[in-house]
């Protein structure tokens, strides 16, 4: 296989994945699939991460994935493929 078609292929999945944590979160079915509100929250952390409240909320929503991460783990016992190795 070609080089480009190995990193297109590991882009697709990049994307899927971040589209996977979109729906886990519960953001689709909150909005009713409005991609502008979708769009416009992102933003919106976007803007939060690269203000001066930046880190403080960076670490906030961290340890809240990572303890959804493993809530999810301990539920599926390790059979959900989207829930990644957690970090310390």
């Amino acid at each position: 296989m070609r080089t480009w078609q190995v990193e297109r292929r590991k882009r697709t999945r990049h994307l899927i994945e971040l589209g996977g944590l979109v729906v886990k979160a519960g953001v689709v079915d909150l909005t009713g699939d409005d991609r502008a509100i979708i769009l416009g929250a992102l933003l919106w952390i976007a803007d939060k991460l690269q203000s001066d409240q930046g880190e403080q909320a960076r670490a906030r929503w961290a340890a809240k994935g990572k303890q959804a991460f493993e809530a999810a783990a301990a539920t599926h016992k390790g059979t959900d493929r989207t829930v990644p190795a957690v970090r310390p």
